[in-house]
């Protein structure tokens, strides 16, 4: 059994059974995957895979049950190279970050910038996309860490550390009618159409949720992932736009922002990471900038814990910042600037 066959074995997983997927991945060829597969099932006497021809259909029984193991054993020869390099130089490496949009727009760029004049050799990498697709490249250990709202806790194999607490902000003209009423009630906001992110992006469903209970159905007239678009549209008066806290820093705005945080429940942005994965110290770093409420050795302790309610434990005494809090924190730890 070799390595690199255990690799090959989990790009085809990962790419749903499509070998000239996992292959384009991998740089290799799809014959070459193709025979290292057949040469590791011949190796164990089983058949990992049913096929239909040359095409692979489904994975057998006897395949779930090895690939139980074959996310660890990677991971394990992951943390190898990496406990390697911490030692041979640890001011070389990587960092790779899964998040959204809007993490990647408004939190992330001054943290960043602050880990890159201090490691200027670590290479920064930072995928987009939506919160689900996100998480799921961090517990498949593709990538070191995700920043995310609450669906990040779905994952079970993640190991997660509150970031801070936000909310969300309406925002229209200076002519709309909201301007003109001093405590806005969801049936209020209700009466007009909204415009805000779309399902699965920047705590959407905490949106959709305190609607439902409170009995009403919005107009959700127009979604997008980004913030600008949302105030674009605003501008041209199709509606109130409900967007995150982090996206209304724009002073020269020509739009009218309006705190929301008595109609919502705050929602939390975590960072989270494969349990068995090796964390070097620059990325320990890395988690320090992200949440620095928490003491290094906290958050190392949080790293190490085994399980769910150890990390409680570790967490219960630390209230989780709110937005404007952790920009005050970067700020004084000259992250912000």
């Amino acid at each position: 059994m070799k390595l690199q066959q255990l690799r090959f074995l989990d790009a085809v997983v990962r790419n749903n059974l499509n070998v000239s997927a996992a292959a384009a991945e991998l740089y290799t060829s799809q014959p070459g995957i193709s025979h290292q597969i057949k040469l590791l099932e011949d190796e164990l006497d089983i058949q990992i895979f049913e096929r239909s021809g040359k095409k692979l259909t489904a994975i057998s029984p006897a395949g779930h049950a090895i690939l139980e193991h074959v996310a660890d054993l990677l991971n394990s020869a992951k943390n190898i190279k990496q406990s390697a390099r911490d030692f041979s130089n640890s001011n070389r490496g990587s960092l790779t970050i899964a998040t959204t949009h809007t993490q990647a727009q408004f939190i992330l760029p001054p943290i960043l910038q602050q880990f890159s004049r201090k490691y200027p050799h670590i290479e920064l990498r930072v995928h987009q996309g939506n919160p689900k697709s996100m998480c799921k490249l961090a517990a498949n250990n593709q990538v070191d860490f995700v920043i995310a709202s609450e669906v990040i806790d779905e994952r079970d194999e993640l190991v997660t550390i509150p970031a801070y607490r936000w909310n969300r902000f309406i925002v229209v003209p200076p002519n709309h009618e909201l301007t003109q009423i001093k405590d806005i009630t969801l049936p209020d906001l209700a009466r007009f159409p909204i415009l805000t992110y779309m399902l699965g992006l920047t705590g959407r469903s905490q949106l959709d949720k305190t609607f439902q209970r409170a009995k009403l159905e919005p107009r959700v007239a127009f979604t997008a992932t980004d913030s600008d678009v949302i105030k674009t549209y605003v501008r041209l008066g199709m509606g109130a736009g409900i967007v995150a806290e982090m996206a209304c820093r724009d002073e020269n705005s020509n739009l009218v922002y309006i705190d929301a945080s008595h109609l919502f429940p705050d929602s939390i942005i975590k960072i989270g990471f494969r349990h068995s994965r090796h964390i070097s110290a620059y990325q320990f770093e890395f988690l320090h900038m992200v949440a620095p409420y928490l003491e290094m050795d906290t958050i190392r302790k949080i790293a190490s814990s085994r399980t769910l309610q150890d990390r409680e434990k570790l967490l219960a005494q630390a209230a989780v910042p709110s937005f404007r809090d952790l920009h005050n924190m970067l700020n004084e730890l000259k992250v912000v600037g």
